[in-house]
């Protein structure tokens, strides 16, 4: 357990360094600074990146457009599928042969 309560700063149990390794470190970050150094950006990089996510954007809203369509249509052929499905037999409403029947009863009508 590292025990870091009042008047310990965790430094009393520090791991001593092996010789050298001031030398290891620096060595290490000037090869670094070095090798970073030397690394040039592609110029044309802005434009290659911002190409390809133009590129990627169209094609999903390509794909989202195409996708919409199809489910619009599938819709709407199970739309017309279903409604050619009734049956063509008269229903209840409609079982009369079209005349109005004068003697039958009727809604009121309001006066004007």
């Amino acid at each position: 357990m590292n025990d870091t309560g009042p008047g310990r700063t965790g430094r009393e149990r520090a791991e001593p360094r092996p010789p050298g390794a001031d030398r290891t470190e620096r060595e290490l970050r000037d090869a670094l600074r070095a090798l970073a150094g030397g690394v040039l950006p592609d110029p044309d990089a802005y434009r290659t990146a911002r190409g390809e996510w133009l590129r990627r954007e169209r094609r999903r809203r390509l794909v989202l457009a195409v996708l919409i369509a199809v489910v619009f249509a599938l819709a709407t052929l199970i739309g017309l599928w279903v409604l050619n499905q009734a049956p063509s037999d008269p229903g209840v409403i409609f079982s009369g042969d079209g005349a109005v029947a004068a003697d039958g009863p009727s809604l009121p009508r309001p006066l004007p």
